[in-house]
């Protein structure tokens, strides 16, 4: 192969690896005029065109010269490789009676490998009586002859006796074994079919042995059937590692049209087509031996790989006279681009990075643009992808990449992933990486319009997060209300004492007031005490009318207030938090807060109602006297309605009436103002009394509020765990999509997990409580550190996984067990009940407090969380990431030189099967010195980078040489520049029994 070369790689082409052909031994059915040209007409018209021809026959390769003579002529000039396939029988039947076929198919790479072929052909005996025929044509002649025992030509002889030979197992092995060639040129294929191969033994036992060794020797089955596919992958009943320890490999199902008969030429059954990737040569066949999964497969169409519009076909420099190749054609696979350092790799995915506005974000000091910026004036890069569309960007200009679409692949460049996995710990860089993937794992109408992670977040969590909120509201002032409760249970006794004093001194003053009535004025003074009892009674109605007066004042404020201010914003707030309803204006204002009535109304009518009620107490300042009492006051005759329900009169009326009988108690001027002082004491000590009546009834019935206040702490306490149950749940979903494609994978992914989980600071908490309690006297909680094991033991595990019935018991619990302890251990003087209750309170707050609980998520590889992970297996992570976990992303994959922070170890355990598995849905391009990444990988393309001379003041010219693995030069090439390349083609030839050879 030429240098400079510019071949695309391994691709999937159709081949005929079982066919015959006009001539064949064995029922040959092409009849016609001119067989031949009809024959290799029907190889030309083929579709899907046919590019690799197995001429098969039996014993022979007469057909496959002929076939040949033909190819020299002119003819199936699309057929780029032809080769023998030699079929053969052993010595052993099926159940149906056939002997088992098996097939060699050997290289015609070697000039002489038809004389070679023969030569190991004839090493190969079938004994008939006392003669031993060798497997030639004149020995099978005579074999035919011989059987028949009749007068026969020599083509029907030979078809005589190529029926009868039949060759050992052991006998094939033998010479197999001694004959190097044959070994390093041809390659075993067996029939799988019960009725003339290996599946034909299973239904005798003693069978079991022979038919495992010859499906041990085979290295290709020949059959169409997928789930025969699947068991020799190691996908069906039998694993991979058992069908490798009891058949030697895995091995790959190739399918033939068989043909023996003109129509069935090129045209297997069901339109089962075989498809092989690589190059029209028959190293690809080998190749196909290595990676019978990745390079051969029985189907109609082609695997179809990455999505033509997501597939760079190739890259174009334009004023660029230092890139020395006119045209780069890239494979739509797993492209490896290897060379020395400094031969130009990285320029070259630099350059695709800038045709694909993906570089901006990664150009520094060390990158190729930078460095060689001032000799890339009018450079431009040009990308022409499979579906025929195209890109390209000035490398002078890839700071305004900004101003184009967004970048077309994903370039993990060498300083990128250096950054991502540096030693300082994993950035925000990894972590936003991290949530990309996930955001994108759901589909787009699972997002709810989000546009990332952090956002989705919140909008999953936020049902959560909102009851928790509310929850911890509702919890913040109840500890307050019992503390009022409290203060009221500890008023009760004062209060009381406070009552009988003052009924005392009420009873006192009522004894002086009548002390001040002269004799004979007993009367006037009795009924003075019955109407000024009534009229206080009235004024007390009168205030409690003026005070809820002013309270509907107060409520029509607050209304006012709700409806030109509070209820828009309230709107306008609902309205930003839930805007991704998409509903129109018009259609919010029905969500906008309404009083369900007329309150207007209703708050004029009770100030209107209010209004007349004090109007009637009071009464006017002239009230109606009666007929009977007009005369000059005072006057001996009341001012009263004779039979008057007092509590019904105006107190404007009691008042007077008052007057009068304090005129007539006595006419001493003094004492008139003493009874009248006197009198006004007794209504204020009395409307005191009443008060504290209340204030008692309220404290008597305090223990059952605080009861109820417990108890709704209790449920706030519980309400908030609650909301963090289903934040937990909600977050839970929003990684369900990885969870559940990371809970069935093998390998390096099983190690990958993603958590969600309550972080509880419980040392915080702890902390909290010892700032409140005197640890040194605090029983149990005695020294710095008990209170934190007993919140460990007791609260913990309920606090981190149980649910919010859970966590409300095992708090209930702990007040129950450590109250006495807590009390005892009280910073708080207890005789001073305003600091003892402003301490309980803050109790009640630490106890029932939940700011030391979140709820954190993240990834954890082999258990660890990410932050804590060395650099190497942070890149581990990150190409998993990438290669196994981002399904979504089908842009191509650019990643320069990942094993940088990689052991050796950990790019073949960890990484070589998801390289391999991931090639086949995006192209992946991928900078290396490792020759794991290209050997192991099965890297569909090879590009090879060279760079020439260095020259004052210009660039020096860079070629880029591609081509396949099955490429002898390509493969010289990867031996050459990458460390242990030889000893990596080798070995993994040597571990699937294929020859290797450069």
């Amino acid at each position: 192969m030429a240098k400079n070369q510019k071949k695309p790689g391994s691709m999937w082409r159709r081949w005929e690896p079982h066919i015959h052909a006009p001539g064949t031994v064995f029922n040959d059915q092409f009849g016609g005029d001119d067989p031949w040209s009809e024959y290799l007409t029907k190889l030309e018209d083929a579709t899907p065109a046919i590019e690799a021809l197995g001429v098969t026959d039996y014993f022979s390769l007469d057909v496959y010269e002929e076939v040949c003579a033909w190819k020299a002529k002119g003819r199936i000039p699309n057929i780029g490789l032809i080769f023998p396939n030699i079929e053969m029988r052993y010595a052993v039947g099926t159940s149906k009676g056939a002997p088992v076929n098996f097939h060699l198919l050997v290289s015609p790479d070697d000039p002489d490998h038809v004389t070679k072929t023969r030569r190991f052909l004839e090493g190969l005996t079938f004994k008939m009586g006392d003669d031993t025929y060798r497997c030639r044509r004149d020995d099978i002649i005579l074999l035919g002859k011989a059987h028949s025992r009749k007068e026969l030509s020599d083509d029907t002889a030979f078809r005589e006796g190529a029926n009868q030979f039949k060759i050992e197992v052991d006998s094939f092995i033998e010479a197999w074994s001694d004959t190097p060639w044959i070994q390093k040129n041809a390659l075993i294929a067996i029939a799988a079919s019960s009725k003339d191969g290996a599946a034909g033994l299973q239904g005798d036992a003693s069978l079991a042995a022979l038919r495992r060794k010859i499906e041990r020797k085979a290295h290709i089955v020949f059959s169409s059937q997928p789930n025969q596919r699947e068991f020799w992958l190691g996908r069906g009943v039998v694993p991979v590692k058992e069908i490798i320890a009891t058949y030697g490999s895995l091995k790959p199902c190739l399918h033939g049209s068989d043909a023996h008969q003109m129509y069935k030429v090129a045209k297997p059954d069901k339109d089962r087509f075989c498809w092989i990737k690589g190059d029209p040569c028959f190293e690809s066949l080998r190749q196909a031996c290595m990676e019978p999964e990745l390079r051969a497969i029985v189907s109609e169409d082609a695997p179809s790989g990455a999505f033509a519009s997501q597939t760079i076909s190739s890259i174009t420099m334009e004023n660029a006279e230092w890139f020395g190749s006119e045209s780069i054609v890239l494979n739509s696979g797993l492209v490896g681009v290897i060379g020395a350092r400094g031969s130009g790799k990285t320029a070259l995915v630099d350059m695709i990075a800038a045709g694909a506005y993906a570089l901006s974000p990664h150009v520094n000091e060390r990158s190729f643009v930078r460095r060689a910026e001032s000799h890339l004036k009018g450079a431009k890069a040009v990308l022409h992808w499979q579906d025929g569309s195209h890109a390209d960007n000035e490398l002078d200009a890839i700071d305004s990449e900004d101003i184009f679409d967004t970048p077309r692949v994903q370039y993990l460049s060498q300083q990128f992933v250096e950054q991502l996995c540096s030693a300082e710990g994993a950035t925000d860089d990894l972590i936003t990486e991290i949530e990309r993937v996930i955001f994108t794992s759901h589909q787009k109408e699972e997002r709810f319009g989000a546009e990332n992670f952090r956002e989705l977040l919140d909008l999953t969590a936020a049902r959560g997060r909102e009851a928790r909120k509310r929850h911890e509201n509702a919890e913040s002032g109840i500890g307050g209300s019992i503390a009022k409760q409290r203060d009221k249970q500890d008023g009760l006794a004062v209060n009381k004492a406070r009552l009988k004093e003052l009924e005392e001194i009420n009873k006192k003053d009522k004894l002086d007031r009548t002390k001040l009535v002269p004799k004979g004025a007993e009367a006037h003074a009795k009924q003075f005490d019955v109407v000024s009892s009534a009229a206080d009674v009235i004024r007390g109605k009168i205030e409690q009318a003026k005070r809820r007066d002013h309270t509907l004042d107060l409520l029509a404020d607050h209304v006012k207030d709700f409806q030109e201010r509070i209820a828009d914003i309230e709107l306008e707030d609902l309205k930003a938090r839930h805007s991704a309803c998409e509903i129109i204006d018009n259609d919010w204002l029905a969500f906008k807060t309404k009083f369900s009535g007329n309150v207007d109304a209703v708050i004029k009518d009770s100030k209107s109602n209010t209004a007349r009620i004090i109007a009637q107490l009071q009464g006017t300042k002239e009230e109606d006297i009666t007929e009977n009492n007009k005369e000059d006051l005072p006057s001996e005759n009341s001012l009263l309605p004779k039979g008057a329900d007092l509590s019904t009169l105006p107190l404007s009326l009691l008042t007077k009436e008052e007057d009068r009988l304090r005129q007539l108690i006595g006419v001493d001027e003094g004492k008139r103002q003493r009874h009248a002082q006197i009198s006004e004491k007794i209504r204020t000590t009395e409307t005191k009394i009443n008060n504290l009546k209340e204030t008692i009834v309220l404290a008597e019935a305090a223990e059952v509020e605080i009861e109820r206040l417990v108890k709704l702490r209790t449920t706030s306490y519980e309400g908030v765990f609650d909301g963090i149950v289903s934040e937990e749940a909600a977050l839970q979903k929003l990684y369900q999509p990885l969870s559940d494609r990371l809970s069935d994978a093998k390998g390096a992914l099983e190690n990958l997990t993603f958590s969600v989980k309550r972080i509880v600071d419980i040392d915080a908490w702890a902390r909290w409580g010892e700032e409140l309690i005197d640890t040194r006297k605090a029983g149990t909680f005695k020294g710095r550190g008990a209170l934190l094991e007993a919140a460990e033991a007791e609260l913990g595990e309920a606090w981190r996984t149980g649910t919010a019935k859970d966590v409300a018991a095992a708090m209930s619990a702990f007040r129950n067990s450590h109250n006495v302890t807590i009390t005892q251990g009280a910073k708080a003087d207890k005789k001073n009940k305003s600091e003892w209750r402003a301490w309980g309170t803050q109790v009640s707050e630490w106890l029932y407090s939940t700011e030391h609980i979140c709820i954190a998520y993240g990834m954890r590889y082999e258990g660890v969380e990410i932050e804590t992970l060395s650099p190497g297996t942070r890149g581990i992570v990150l190409l998993l990431l990438y290669l196994a976990i981002d399904m979504e992303d089908d842009r191509p994959l650019i990643i320069d030189q990942p094993e940088e922070n990689l052991d050796p170890k950990s790019i073949f355990d960890e990484l070589v099967g998801l390289f391999r598995s991931a090639k086949q849905r995006r192209q992946i391009i991928i900078v290396t010195h490792n020759a794991n990444l290209i050997v192991n990988t099965d890297a569909d393309q090879v590009i090879v980078a060279e760079c020439g001379p260095l020259e004052s003041g210009k660039l020096p010219n860079i070629t880029y040489t591609s081509g396949a693995l099955e490429d002898p030069f390509i493969r010289k090439h990867v031996c050459d520049i990458l460390e242990g390349g030889e000893q990596a083609f080798k070995e993994r030839a040597q571990r699937l029994r294929v020859s290797f050879g450069l």
